[in-house]
Order: structure tokens, then C-alpha cells, then sequence
């Protein structure tokens, strides 16, 4: 098994993706706060950005043991969406995502189905890929831990860890999860009966995975040792893991629980993986092997002294589910200040998606398959549901039901509604109005429910920013989405039909200026939640290519619009969002 390493994976691979009213009312936006403090604090030197630096963010990588879930594709959306803010700013973004392919979990699936390992390993990496292209996810790079790269640079890495004297070898004896492939201190662990034959097993008291006994000699890292650095680190960064009920957890556990890490494996127990340089009787522990994959897209180890930063290092996130904060918020910055490179800028830990307030379990058979669910309810409905019923905090609750609703309220009766109530009447022109107001001086001040539109555009803006600064997207797409709810009131109450009615021309104009500006408004900040939908409504209201960035989602901004680039179609099936073929 092991005559892959160094001869066998591809090139690391790179994946470049297309970036694409009655007087007296008062919007919602307008109603709360929008203060925002910020996000981080600089105090750390290790944490500091060098100016020129891409935005990096990453997902996990993922287990090929198993097929592709939909918390696999939650994680993916979260770092979509980030990447695409940046893009939209204007910054240079890297999104990289991948598969982790070594370790005993991996190893025990090849086994249990008769293949090598490598063989299930080409075949499952490939379904994670092409559940990011199915999503459309815009990732830059697509990293296997059996890419040549990655292996050298995990050979690498070992190598300057046994130099820096943190490694030492002894006797380990202890509680070892497969699943999490991971070793649980005995205070972590419970005694539970497998439903199914009645037989009591240990399990994990955070996982709830299996457990079994194992005494072997191996290499440690001495974790212990950087207890007050970390503690620091945490001290001087508040917002370092996100959300702030996981650091918690982080803190408590480096407190209480921190202990040297068991950073190898036997060969005897594990021979899938990369040996330890100069020890072929020793494997290097998965989640050593796997963290380093951050780096090593960004160039890692063939960086000259202060060049980290020119491939996107140091990652401004890592979005993780909370299974496995631990690993990257307390292994992987002591494994970084072991070799004083810098830190990443933020961990955002996700929940997990139950059914019916259950665990997804194939034994219980309510797992979701995300192929099935984005065929059958479409991409960006899809990533619409998921990203806006937001795991993050708590777990959340995936279904149909739940998935129909959005739909129905949000995209279909809400936005969809907006833009054709703008756009598909004959008794005012779009374009005119575009032309007779677009930076318009108006010799007197505007209705007071104009006025009222134009601040909650302005509000909009800075609390939609302000979320995707503290890393809320679920929040700030939950702004947009009240802003929409809340034009279509304004809409309803200026009603531009009866100024038309009237025979006041401007009177209508203004109105259907600033509601079609709210729609532009909308569809620029909805891209990186939902882009092909995003894109389409630009494209009925006319907004070129070039003027879809941030740079542009400011009243006035934009005079040349209003004409549709696309026809706007008719009825309910010609909507932007058409009912839905299926709702059972």
C-alpha cells in the first residue's frame, strides 16, 4: 500500500471557476441597529496581513471513506460565499477545498470492500469533486493528501518539527476512535449499548463513535508545551474561533484536558499514509498529515523568508464543522508556533443538519444525498435554504417542507414577485425612469417614503457588510431577504400605479427609480449567495457585466440600466422563480 507515496496522486489540481408607503413607515433596516464592531483584533504579531495578500479561505477536506453528505456541501457553500464577498470588493480571493485520503478510517473502508485503497480513494475524491462543480462552488484548488506536493510537504514539515525538538518517541497507551481518528482522555468517555444487538460499548461523549483500547510505541509532540502561548493567543484574539459558544468549548479544553499528541501510528496498525521520514516502521498521525494541506496550496515548503503571503498564506479562514474545531483550533496553531510560521486569521465552526431533530444516520437510512437534493430543488435554491437556515451555533434542521417554504416566501413571492412587479408592467418604462432620475437634483425634497427607501438602502449596505465582516453570512442574507420583503411594502404603498393614474409622471418615475435601485442593489449583493439567479435579475434589469461589483452598490451609481439584456418572460412559469415542478 504504501509504493504510492511519491509515485502515485495527480499534480495538485486547480479548479478556476467563472466569477462571475403610508407616511410614517419606517423599513425594518431602518428600525434596528446597524453598529458593527470589528472583527478581529491585530494585537497579535503572528496574525498580521501582509497588504498585498489574496483572501484565502478554505473548507475541510474530506474523508473518502464514505460518500459525499450534505454537511460536506454546507461546508463548501459557507467558503463559497466568503470567497465570493471578497471577489465582489474587489480583492484577489483563493478558495481551496479537497479530500483527506489516508488513515485507518480509509484504510478499514478499502478493506471492507476488497479494493486497494488508492482505488476507492480516486474514485470518492472524484464525487467530492463534482459535488463542488454541481454547486458551483468557485474553487481555485482542489488538493488530495495523495498529491506528490502535499506528501512533500508533510515529509517536509515532519522533518523541521524533529529539528525543533517538540518530537519525542515513547510508549502510548490509550482510548483510540477510528471514526474520529482521534485518542479520547478518559473523562471524554461513556459507556453506551448499541441498539441494534444490545452489546455495551465505550464511546466518545462529544461523537458519540465507537472507542477502542490501544497500547503502541509511536512519536508525541509536545502539545503541552505551547498551553500558554495558545491560552495568549485566545486571550488576545476573541473572535478567533467563531462562533463564540465553540471557543468556549476551545478554551475549557486547553485548560482542563490539553495533553502531549500521539503524532504517528505503528505500520503494523496503519500502513496507509506517509511514513515517517527516517522511520519506516511508523506512519505520520492523519491529522498531522491533513492540516498541513492549508499550507502546501499556498506554496508550502518552496516559500523564501516573507513570501508566505503571496499564495494566500496566512488562511484568513478555515471553515470546519464543530466535530473537529479542536483539531484545527488547539493541533494546528501549536503545530504552527512549533515552526513559527504565522497563524490563520479565524476558525468558523459550523453545526451539524439533523432530520426531524435527529442525527443523520445511514443505519437509521435519513441521510441526505446533496446530488439528489440540488437536482431535485435546483442549485441556488439549494444553497439559498442552507446558507440562510444557517447550522452555525446550534444544529438546524434540514426537510422538504422547510425547503418548499423558503422557496415559496422568499425567492418566489418575495423576489421573484418584486421584479416582476417592477418590470413586466406596460404603463411605466424601466429605462425612462432610469434616465429622467439617475442623479437627478430635485429642487425640492423627495416624499417622505422615498426618502425613507433611499436610507434603508444605505443601511442595507453597511449591516449586510458589517455581518460578512464578523463572518455571518446566514445573517446577512437574512438582511437582503427583509430588505426585499420590505421594497415590496414600499412598492405597494407608493403605488406608482396610481401616480400613473394621475397623470403624475414624475411622481410614478420616482418611485419605480428607486424601487428598480433597490432591485439593483439586491441583485449585486446576492451574488455570492445565489449567482446564477443573482446574475439572471441583473440581467432583466439591464446591468452590464461590469458594473455588478460592490464599487457600484451606490444610489446613482449605475446610469446605464433599465433596458433587460434578457427577455423577461411571461407568466408564472417565465418568473425568475417558476413554481416548483415538485413540492411533495
Amino acid at each position: 500500500m504504501r509504493s504510492h507515496l511519491g509515485v502515485v496522486g495527480r499534480r495538485l489540481s486547480t479548479l478556476r471557476a467563472a466569477q462571475t408607503a403610508r407616511s410614517g413607515w419606517i423599513c425594518q433596516s431602518c428600525r434596528s441597529s446597524c453598529g458593527r464592531r470589528r472583527l478581529f483584533s491585530t494585537t497579535s504579531a503572528a496574525l498580521s496581513e501582509a497588504v498585498d495578500k489574496p483572501y484565502y479561505v478554505t473548507t475541510p477536506i474530506f474523508y473518502v471513506n464514505a460518500s459525499p453528505h450534505v454537511g460536506h456541501l454546507y461546508s463548501m457553500l459557507i467558503a463559497d460565499v466568503l470567497k465570493r464577498w471578497q471577489v465582489l470588493k474587489g480583492r484577489p480571493a483563493i478558495l481551496s477545498t479537497g479530500t483527506d485520503e489516508h488513515g485507518m478510517k480509509v484504510q478499514r473502508a478499502a478493506e471492507l470492500q476488497d479494493v486497494h485503497p488508492k482505488t476507492l480513494c480516486d474514485a470518492n475524491s472524484e464525487t467530492f469533486r463534482d459535488l463542488a462543480k454541481k454547486a458551483n462552488i468557485a474553487n481555485d484548488f482542489f488538493i488530495r493528501t495523495t498529491d506528490p506536493e502535499h506528501i512533500e510537504a508533510v515529509e517536509y514539515f515532519w522533518e523541521r518539527l524533529m529539528e525543533s525538538g517538540y518530537i519525542y518517541e515513547t510508549k502510548h497507551e490509550g482510548w483510540y476512535c477510528v471514526s474520529d481518528e482521534t485518542y479520547y482522555p478518559e473523562t471524554m468517555l461513556e459507556k453506551r449499548v448499541d441498539p441494534q444487538t444490545g452489546k455495551p460499548f465505550m464511546a466518545s461523549v462529544e461523537t458519540g463513535n465507537a472507542v477502542e483500547w490501544t497500547e503502541e510505541r509511536n512519536y508525541h509532540f509536545r502539545l503541552t508545551a505551547f498551553r500558554d502561548r495558545l491560552l495568549k493567543l485566545y486571550a488576545e484574539n476573541p473572535d478567533w474561533v467563531v462562533p463564540h459558544n465553540r471557543f468556549a468549548e476551545v478554551i475549557y479544553w486547553v485548560k482542563n484536558n490539553l495533553d502531549d499528541l500521539s503524532i504517528s501510528r505503528p505500520v503494523s496498525r496503519l500502513d496507509w499514509g506517509i511514513p515517517v521520514p527516517g522511520d519506516p516502521t511508523q506512519t505520520i498521525y492523519v491529522w498531522v498529515d491533513a492540516l498541513i494541506n492549508y499550507i502546501a496550496v499556498a506554496g508550502y515548503p518552496s516559500w523564501t523568508p516573507g513570501s508566505e503571503h503571496e499564495k494566500g498564506w496566512p488562511a484568513n479562514v478555515h471553515v470546519v464543522g464543530k466535530d473537529i474545531v479542536r483539531f484545527h483550533s488547539v493541533y494546528w496553531p501549536a503545530l504552527l508556533m512549533a515552526l513559527n510560521l504565522p497563524l490563520p486569521k479565524h476558525i468558523l465552526s459550523h453545526g451539524h443538519w439533523l432530520m426531524n431533530r435527529q442525527k443523520m444516520s445511514k443505519s437509521i437510512g435519513n441521510v441526505v444525498n446533496p446530488f439528489f437534493a440540488l437536482d431535485r430543488w435546483g442549485v441556488d435554491t439549494m444553497r439559498y435554504f442552507l446558507i440562510y437556515n444557517a447550522a452555525m451555533a446550534n444544529d438546524a434542521d434540514y426537510s422538504n417542507e422547510y425547503i418548499v417554504e423558503k422557496y415559496k416566501k422568499g425567492l418566489q413571492g418575495g423576489l421573484g414577485n418584486l421584479l416582476n412587479r417592477i418590470t413586466r408592467p406596460k404603463n411605466w418604462n424601466v429605462r425612462k425612469a432610469v434616465e429622467s432620475m439617475c442623479g437627478k437634483h430635485l429642487d425640492h425634497p423627495p416624499p417622505e417614503v422615498i426618502e425613507i427607501q433611499r436610507e434603508c438602502l444605505a443601511s442595507l449596505v453597511r449591516k449586510v457588510q458589517g455581518y460578512m465582516e464578523e463572518l455571518n453570512p446566514s445573517a446577512a442574507l437574512k438582511e437582503i431577504m427583509e430588505f426585499v420583503f420590505e421594497t415590496n411594502k414600499f412598492v405597494s404603498d407608493a403605488a406608482p400605479w396610481d401616480r400613473v393614474k394621475e397623470g403624475d409622471t414624475a411622481a410614478a418615475e420616482q418611485i419605480i427609480y428607486h424601487a428598480v435601485e433597490s432591485l439593483r442593489f439586491i441583485g449585486i449583493l446576492l451574488q455570492p449567495f445565489i449567482p446564477e439567479k443573482a446574475g439572471q435579475l441583473l440581467d432583466r434589469i439591464g446591468v452590464s457585466q461590469g458594473k455588478r461589483t460592490m464599487w457600484y452598490v451606490e444610489l446613482h451609481a449605475d446610469n446605464s440600466y433599465g433596458t433587460p439584456i434578457v427577455p423577461l418572460g411571461e407568466g408564472a412559469q417565465g418568473s425568475l422563480f417558476p413554481p416548483l415542478p415538485v413540492v411533495d
